[in-house]
């Protein structure tokens, strides 16, 4: 029998794998439509997107919109005014194949959007649901303080926001707050952007929350195909397997890059979100994959930073990010020159 869980108080339950459709905005037409019926063949019932990843949302329309009333699909608007939202919702919808959605999400606010606010984009989400075209109000954040405050408003169903083994005890916090508050919890960034290389454990890592929905950003059918394979044989945490947790947890700690991409665009051209995570990638992924012409192209760009201060200012982690990117650019060099 799958696994399930129950979105909060929503009363939506889904398949304990949710699908999330950021990466195939990287695929064609027909690999993307080939993923998410496999998904849906498989028992994966949720969706989640956003206006913000180009043509995801086109997909899954072109792939199920002949199934809807038997998916939950959940997608996300980054509008910072009322005349945005309705156009976003209306893109989205038509984008989608469908007149409602099940779960429409704040996309990573600076604040957290409130009833009577000088925005007014709540204000604008509850006609959308008074309407029909929006069952239940989510939010998605990067953010602890802006996470914490949207709990304890009790204005929203639903949180998405990071959490993996890797992440700290504020993080750890905010789950268990969602929980006692009876609100759904999102989990992105379940494979903390590709640091963590073992999906099973993150799966089995993540199960142990009983209210945690794992979105698995999903491209490539091995990618899905293992997931899969968990419904049926879900994996356990070992002892082994917290070792290596512990383990991990070790090496991963201090200020890390999680990929979340927020700091962009570089006035510079500085591929920010996978720069900052280069030493971490070359003691994690064979050096082959990193050690090639292009990536130090993209490395040397870091010369040409002019320390604008702008990723700084964005970083939802507070990282410096400026003084992460010369760490990561010298690490590089080091490898490189020793290849």
């Amino acid at each position: 029998m799958m696994n399930t869980v129950t979105i909060g108080s929503t009363g939506l339950k889904v398949n304990k794998n949710g699908f999330g459709a950021l990466p195939i905005q990287r695929v064609s037409m027909k690999e993307a439509v080939y993923l998410l019926r496999k998904a849906y063949d498989n028992g994966i019932n949720f969706y989640d997107t956003a206006r913000f990843y180009t043509d995801s949302e086109e997909k899954i329309g072109e792939a199920l919109s002949g199934c809807r009333s038997k998916i939950v699909i959940a997608s996300k608007t980054a509008a910072t005014t009322v005349e945005e939202f309705w156009k976003d919702l209306h893109t989205t919808l038509t984008n989608l194949k469908t007149d409602y959605l099940d779960l429409y999400q704040f996309h990573n606010p600076a604040y957290c959007p409130k009833p009577d606010d000088k925005a007014g984009l709540y204000d604008a989400m509850k006609v959308a649901q008074r309407q029909g075209k929006v069952r239940f109000i989510g939010i998605s954040n990067h953010r602890q303080g802006v996470a914490l405050e949207a709990i304890e408003s009790g204005l929203y169903s639903t949180l998405q926001y990071p959490f993996s083994y890797l992440s700290a005890k504020e993080d750890e916090a905010i789950v268990e707050a969602a929980r006692q508050r009876g609100m759904g919890f999102i989990c992105m960034k379940a494979l903390a952007g590709g640091l963590i290389n073992d999906s099973a454990l993150a799966y089995a890592y993540l199960n142990q929350y009983e209210h945690v929905l794992p979105i698995w950003g999903i491209q490539r059918e091995k990618e899905l195909d293992e997931f899969i394979s968990y419904q049926t044989k879900e994996p356990e945490m070992t002892p082994e397997r917290w070792q290596k947790v512990e383990e991990e947890r070790k090496n991963l700690a201090g200020d890390f890059c999680r990929g979340c991409g927020y700091c962009m665009p570089c006035s510079v051209g500085i591929q920010i979100n996978d720069c900052n995570r280069m030493s971490l990638f070359l003691r994690r992924a064979p050096l082959s994959v990193y050690l090639t012409e292009e990536w130090a192209e993209k490395m040397k760009l870091i010369e040409d930073c002019i320390d604008c201060g702008l990723c700084k200012q964005r970083c939802p982690y507070g990282l410096d990010v400026p003084n992460l990117l010369k760490r990561n650019y010298e690490d590089f060099q080091e490898f490189w020159k020793n290849k």
